[in-house]
């Protein structure tokens, strides 16, 4: 994109030199209100350059760049960074880490790490409406088309966290379908991986039965445990992640137990039912769901 930008801009200054080399010529044949006459061939060659050739050099230089620009592929020796399927949900993101065979190692929600100098390979799908995969800091706007796989490559430079945010209007929760982006050294990031593949060790049973007993097991996963729903984030290291519905509250106790017992309060529209268990079951719940790091 930066280097369609400067070809661009290089384009947009020669023909800025042009128009006013031409407006020159034009005040120069006028000055001392006496107009001065040209030659028809004089004539014939300013129409031709600035009018004709200058635009044309113009137009070709930005199309030979935008179609090199746009057929580059990942050159010799690849992305070396991780491939990740970038899931547009409802309305939220899902992440999921593949392996060279395309095999699943770890999947993760609204929250995507990055290693950074690793060319990442990001794989776009939906299979509900279109979205709009927007981190500015990172990349610039790549759609999820339902049916479509589209192809995104993403090279962080520096460490940092970033927020993303869904960049086409997707329906009623649109406005609330964000994701963080965190940057992070290589080892960093193997660790963080390696840490993510693994299932969780339930350590707070009554939480889990709890968990299984107000239904979040029918959309959720926890793997390690029974849980294995499909329609909603899966939660086997919810407590790692620093948000919660999407980039839309902080992750805590307290806005955890909100999310539980008030979503719709939270983001209207959402499609996870709100549940009010009993308080000793929804502090029992808590320390489950805090314990799934």
């Amino acid at each position: 994109m930066a280097s369609l930008g400067w070809w661009m801009f290089a384009s947009a200054i020669f023909v800025l030199i042009v128009t006013l080399g031409l407006v020159l010529v034009g005040a120069n044949l006028h000055r001392r209100g006496e107009p001065r006459r040209i030659s028809f061939r004089a004539s014939v060659l300013l129409v031709v350059a600035g009018g004709v050739a200058a635009p044309l050099l113009a137009i070709v230089a930005v199309a030979i760049s935008g179609v090199v620009i746009g057929d580059e592929v990942e050159g010799p020796g690849g992305a070396d960074g991780p491939w990740i399927e970038v899931r547009g949900e409802l309305w939220w993101w899902e992440f999921r880490y593949l392996d060279e065979d395309g095999e699943v190692v770890a999947v993760t929600a609204n929250e995507l790490h990055l290693p950074v100098g690793r060319r990442a390979r990001l794989r776009l799908v939906s299979d509900n409406v279109i979205h709009s995969f927007w981190a500015p800091n990172l990349q610039g706007k790549t759609d999820l088309i339902p049916g479509k796989v589209n192809l995104l490559y993403a090279e962080p430079e520096t460490p940092g966290t970033w927020r993303g945010q869904c960049a086409e209007f997707c329906g009623l929760q649109h406005g609330l379908m964000g994701f963080v982006v965190v940057a992070e050294p290589p080892g960093d990031f193997a660790r963080w991986l390696a840490a993510q593949a693994e299932p969780h060790r339930v350590t707070e049973p009554e939480g889990l039965a709890v968990f299984d007993r107000i239904g979040c097991a029918e959309c959720h996963t926890v793997r390690g445990t029974s849980a294995d729903g499909e329609d909603g984030p899966d939660l086997t290291h919810l407590a790692s992640r620093q948000t919660l519905a999407a980039a839309t509250i902080p992750n805590s106790r307290g806005n955890l137990g909100g999310w539980i017992t008030s979503t719709h309060t939270i983001k209207p529209g959402a499609k996870m039912p709100s549940r009010i268990p009993e308080p000793e079951d929804l502090h029992a719940l808590l320390d489950f769901l805090e314990s799934l790091e």
